[in-house]
C-alpha cells in the first residue's frame, strides 16, 4: 500500500470515527469493564476456596463407570485400585477436581443418553459441596482415529482426511456440528483440533491425526474447526505445544527429542498454533517433547518455564488455559517423578494437570509445594482465574445440567450423519488408477473379494472395515465375499486369500501402515499375481502406496470409521468422483529422497 493511500485511509477513517462520536472506543470500554466485573466476581469465588480446594480446581481426572453414583462393580474396583475411591461423586467429594475427563475404556461413553447423565450426576455431586463449582468434562474427541464418543452420535473424518478435503468450510461445519453433539452430552472442552504439522512420514503418534505437513494449510484448518467448536460452545484445544509433527518416538512410550533449529520451529510448528490463538481458542494442550532450540535444560516441554511462560504466553500473546497432555504418559516422567511433574508444570505456566498416574501423589505434591513456599497461592489463582473464565464463557456457571430433549433434538440426527457423509466423500483420494481400472462397474466386476486389515473401532462402536466395506458394496448392487486377514497375515491366510480370489471380479483389499517387513505386502502381491484386478484401499496412513508399486488402483481413506469407508466405496463405484488432493508427500520406500507423489496430489475420473 502507498503511504498517500493509507494516509487518505487514515484520515477517513479519522473522519468517520468523529461522525460517529466515540462509539468504538465506548464500545471497547464497556467491553473491558464487563471483563473487570466478571474478572472480580469469579475472584469473589477463587478467595471464599480453601486451599485444598483450590489445589482440586487444577486438576483434570479420568474415573471409571457409566454413572457418577453407581457404576458397575469393575469400575468400583479399578477406581479403587488407582485413585482410592469408589465413584465419580466420591473423586469430587475427596480431591474437589475441577475437570473429568472421559474415556471409552473407562466406560464413560456407552451411548448419549447415558453421557448426559453421567454428565449431569458430576455435576450435581460438586454442587452439592460446600462452595461447590461446575466441573469442565472434556475429552478427546478430534474424530477419525481418535473418537471417544461413537455412534449413534456423529462421526466425521479426521483431520488428515480434512487435509485432503481442503475446505475450512468442512472443517468448521466437523466442529460445528460435532461440538453440538458434544455440549448436548456435557462435555464442554473438546482436546482437538491437533495443531502438529506431519511433517516426518515416521512420525507414530500424530500421523493422519494431523491436517498436513503444509504449515499455512495446516493453520486455516485449524482456525476453521476452532470457530467451529467454540461457535458450537465447547472449548477447543489445539495441541501439542509447540509442535508434536516431526518425532519418531511416540511420547506415550518414550520422550521425544525435535531438533528444529528455532527458526525451522518458527516457519514450520508455530503457525498453526499462531492462528488457534488469532481464532480465540480456548485451551492450548503441552507436549511431552524435548525442544533443545526453545530450551536448553533438556525438560519436556509441559515443564519448561521458556517454552510455555517465555514463548507461548509472552511472544505469542496467549491467556488462556494450559493443560497438559496426559501426565501419566512416559515422555513427562522420564526425568522427574511423580510428585515433582506437577509442581514442575505450574511453575512453567500451566494452568491444568491433567490426568496424572496416581492422583494422591501429584495433588499433595502441589499443596505441599504450597504450603512450602515453592508455589504461592497467587500463583494458584492466576490459573483458576483462567479456568473459571473459561468455565463462565461455557455457561456452567449459570446452568451446567444437560438435557434428554436436548441429547434427542442434536446428537447423531439425519442431518447431521448427511453433512458428514457428504464431508467423507470430498476427502476421498485416488492416489493410482492404471489403465483406468476405476470405477468399478458392478455389471462387469459383480463379484468382488474383501480382505484386509480390521484394527479396533477408535470409538469401540463402528467398523470392523471389512465387513463395512462389504455392506457397502452391497448397498450399491455389487456381491462381495469377505475374509479378515489382519495387519499380520499369516502363510495360511495369505493362501486362503489367493483361492478365494479365483471365483471372483476382482479383489478390494484394506492395507493398514504397510511397510517393508510386512505380511501385508506378500499378501497384496500374491492375490496381484492371481491375474484379478486388485484395488487397494490405505484405511489409514496414505504412505502404504509406496510399499505396493505394482497395485493398479490405489485410494486413501485416512482412518477406518465407517463413515470413511463408506465414503471410500461411494468413489471407487463412480457413485461421486474423487475429490480429495494429499496434504504430505508420499516418498519412495526405498529412496525417501524421492517424492512419488507431492502434496497436492489426487486424480479424478
Amino acid at each position: 500500500m502507498h503511504t498517500s493511500r493509507r494516509t487518505l485511509l487514515a484520515a477517513t477513517a479519522g473522519a468517520a470515527a468523529a461522525v460517529a462520536g466515540a462509539a468504538p472506543a465506548l464500545a471497547g470500554t464497556a467491553k473491558h469493564e464487563d471483563k473487570n466485573r466478571e474478572d472480580k466476581r469469579l475472584r469473589g469465588l477463587i478467595s471464599r476456596m480453601t486451599l485444598e480446594e483450590k489445589v482440586g480446581q487444577l486438576f483434570v481426572m479420568r474415573v471409571y463407570g457409566h454413572s457418577a453414583t453407581a457404576p458397575d462393580q469393575a469400575d468400583i474396583d479399578a477406581n479403587l485400585a488407582e485413585i482410592g475411591v469408589r465413584t465419580a461423586a466420591e473423586l469430587i467429594a475427596k480431591y474437589r477436581v475441577g475437570g473429568i475427563i472421559y474415556f471409552g475404556w473407562a466406560h464413560n461413553t456407552r451411548e448419549p443418553h447415558q453421557i448426559a447423565d453421567l454428565s449431569n450426576g458430576i455435576q450435581k455431586a460438586s454442587l452439592e459441596q460446600p462452595r461447590g463449582l461446575p466441573v469442565l468434562i472434556s475429552t478427546d474427541q478430534e474424530h477419525g482415529i481418535v473418537a471417544r464418543v461413537g455412534t449413534p452420535a456423529t462421526l466425521f473424518p479426521g483431520a488428515m482426511a480434512l487435509g485432503a478435503g481442503g475446505s475450512r468450510t468442512d472443517a468448521r461445519t466437523a466442529g460445528r456440528v460435532g461440538g453440538a453433539e458434544l455440549r448436548a452430552m456435557g462435555i464442554l472442552q473438546d482436546y482437538a483440533p491437533v495443531a502438529d504439522v506431519n511433517v516426518n512420514p515416521a512420525n507414530p503418534v500424530i500421523g493422519v491425526r494431523s491436517f498436513g505437513s503444509d504449515p499455512q494449510a495446516v493453520a486455516g484448518l485449524v482456525a476453521a474447526q476452532v470457530k467451529g467448536y467454540q461457535g458450537a460452545g465447547v472449548a477447543a484445544t489445539s495441541k501439542h505445544f509447540p509442535g508434536h509433527g516431526d518425532t519418531e518416538t511416540d511420547s506415550h512410550y518414550g520422550f521425544p527429542v525435535i531438533e528444529h533449529t528455532e527458526a525451522q520451529w518458527a516457519e514450520l510448528d508455530a503457525p498453526p498454533f499462531k492462528a488457534a490463538i488469532a481464532a480465540g481458542i480456548d485451551s492450548i494442550m503441552t507436549a511431552h517433547i524435548m525442544v533443545p532450540a526453545l530450551d536448553p535444560a533438556g525438560d519436556p516441554a509441559t515443564l519448561s518455564h521458556p517454552i510455555l511462560t517465555g514463548i507461548l504466553r509472552e511472544r505469542l500473546g496467549y491467556d488462556g488455559v494450559v493443560v497438559t497432555d496426559s501426565l501419566g504418559m512416559e515422555g513427562v516422567r522420564t526425568k522427574y517423578g511423580d510428585d515433582r511433574v506437577p509442581v514442575l508444570a505450574l511453575k512453567a505456566g500451566v494452568d491444568q494437570l491433567l490426568n496424572p498416574p496416581k492422583l494422591d501423589i501429584a495433588w499433595n505434591a502441589v499443596l505441599q509445594a504450597v504450603r512450602g513456599g515453592e508455589l504461592t497461592e497467587a500463583r494458584l489463582d492466576e490459573s483458576i482465574l483462567r479456568v473459571l473464565r473459561l468455565k463462565a464463557k461455557l455457561g456452567l456457571l449459570k446452568d451446567p445440567y444437560v438435557t434428554g430433549r436436548g441429547v434427542d433434538r442434536t446428537v447423531g440426527i439425519p442431518s447431521h450423519l448427511k453433512a458428514a457423509d457428504r464431508v467423507a466423500e470430498r476427502t476421498t483420494t485416488l492416489l493410482v488408477n492404471s489403465g483406468g481400472l476405476l470405477p468399478l462397474s458392478r455389471r462387469t466386476h459383480t463379484k468382488v473379494l474383501v480382505v484386509g486389515a480390521d484394527p479396533a473401532s477408535p470409538s469401540g462402536t463402528t467398523g470392523p472395515p471389512t465387513t463395512v466395506l462389504a455392506n457397502a458394496l452391497t448397498e450399491l448392487g455389487f456381491t462381495p465375499t469377505v475374509l479378515s486377514t489382519g495387519t499380520a497375515p499369516s502363510a495360511a491366510t495369505i493362501a486362503k486369500a489367493v483361492a478365494a480370489a479365483g471365483d471372483v471380479d476382482a479383489v478390494l483389499v484394506g492395507t493398514y501402515n504397510v511397510t517393508a517387513a510386512s505380511a501385508q505386502r506378500t499378501l497384496v502381491n500374491q492375490l496381484l499375481a492371481t491375474g484379478r484386478p486388485v484395488v487397494a484401499l490405505a484405511i489409514r496412513n496414505p504412505y502404504d502406496v509406496a510399499q505396493l508399486p505394482d497395485v493398479r488402483a490405489y485410494l486413501a481413506s485416512y482412518s477406518w470409521t465407517d463413515v470413511e469407508l463408506r465414503a471410500a466405496v461411494r468413489v471407487l463405484a463412480g457413485r461421486v468422483g474423487p475429490r480429495g488432493r494429499l496434504p504430505v508427500p508420499v516418498q519412495r520406500a526405498d529412496d525417501p529422497a524421492v517424492v512419488l507423489y507431492p502434496v497436492g496430489h489426487g486424480l479424478t475420473y
